[in-house]
């Protein structure tokens, strides 16, 4: 039966207001059309980074970590503080050691695809593929990254604090942290195996080798020889806080399994590591990955990317920046409290 003329008006109105699936959905060829040769242009970026700055791996996934445990992979972490918007989520205490290796390859890769493709690639999609490929480049898994993320449009240092793990959160905390973010048990032990590459400065784990405790000098849970050694190394941490020990004591410039392999001979370095090798809940996955580095790589490209597509903002959630350090528009407040927008155009970095 037709419908009566006077419904056609309704039905469009509500065909305005249903979200476009093309916006609301990630897919492997977002940009074919658009910038067909963005994956050559990161990847030649990422990997010259890599070469002339071996640390550059590491420094990148823990900023993919840091920017999508908080509302979302959203390149909101990127944004630097000024006086509109306050301080922004790298000015946060937790985020103050991110290497600016991992900062620089991002802007040197938007600012390489901003050239061949202006306004297209949002720099949340640049990070978790530049991510992606220096985890490869490393020796790790080859995971697919669905694209079309939008960059965020807030930024605040204020709401960092309790969405990202700390090495002296107990492991009760930390599963918390995880399972809120729609992360098992499971998935917490495979990503903690980035692990496997990178570094912590001393005062990360300095309470773990001096004065632990009146009975001992260092935490038991520690290999006696490993303790020592981190104790000669780190003797002049307050004075030198750049002092750092590798994550991977064996391996460390290689993404593999042995960082597995380490916590069961008491080298993890950081207490939220060790702690996974004798709990019940996280022991036989420990165990797991540490005999067995295919199954390592299958559930930690997995879990990434579970990670990556957590609370993504896409069509009108987000915006695609010019400058993956500011917003295109900035919200300010003027003296009066009346609120304007204040328009920004960049070309390139």
């Amino acid at each position: 039966m037709a419908l009566p003329y006077y419904i056609f008006p309704y039905l469009l109105l509500l065909l305005l207001l249903l979200p476009s699936t093309s916006e609301s959905k990630l897919t492997l060829d977002y940009y074919s059309k658009t910038c067909p040769k963005l994956s050559q242009i990161i990847t030649q970026v990422v990997t010259q980074k890599q070469i002339s700055t071996p640390t550059t791996a590491a420094a990148t996934l823990r900023l993919f970590f840091h920017d999508c445990m908080v509302d979302g992979c959203d390149a909101s972490v990127l944004v630097t503080s000024n006086s509109f918007i306050g301080a922004a989520e790298r000015d946060a205490d937790i985020n103050l050691s991110l290497p600016g290796d991992g900062l620089d390859v991002v802007t040197r890769a938007k600012t390489a695809v901003e050239l061949h493709c202006p306004g297209i690639v949002s720099c949340a999609d640049v990070l978790a593929i530049a991510a992606r490929d220096l985890v490869t480049m490393v020796g790790g898994p080859y995971y697919n990254v669905r694209l079309g993320r939008k960059d965020g449009l807030t930024s605040k240092a204020s709401e960092v604090e309790g969405h990202i793990a700390r090495p002296n959160m107990s492991l009760t905390q930390i599963i918390s942290v995880f399972e809120s973010k729609g992360l098992s048990i499971q998935d917490l032990v495979a990503l903690a195996g980035a692990h496997t590459i990178g570094f912590s400065h001393c005062d990360q784990f300095a309470n773990r080798i001096f004065n632990f405790s009146k009975e001992s000098q260092y935490d038991p849970s520690l290999n006696p020889k490993f303790a020592l050694a981190l104790q000669k190394l780190c003797a002049n941490y307050t004075k030198d806080p750049t002092i750092a020990a590798f994550n991977d004591v064996m391996t460390p410039g290689k993404f593999d399994n042995m960082y597995y392999s380490n916590l069961q001979k008491g080298l993890g370095l950081l207490a939220s590591d060790q702690a996974l090798a004798s709990d019940s809940r996280t022991k036989e996955y420990v165990d797991l990955y540490a005999a067995n580095q295919t199954a390592f790589f299958d559930d930690f490209a997995h879990s990434m990317e579970k990670v990556s597509v957590y609370q993504i903002k896409t069509g009108r959630k987000g915006e695609v920046r010019h400058r993956c350090d500011t917003f295109n528009t900035l919200n300010t407040t003027n003296m009066q409290g009346q609120t304007h927008k204040e328009g920004r155009t960049h070309k390139a970095f």
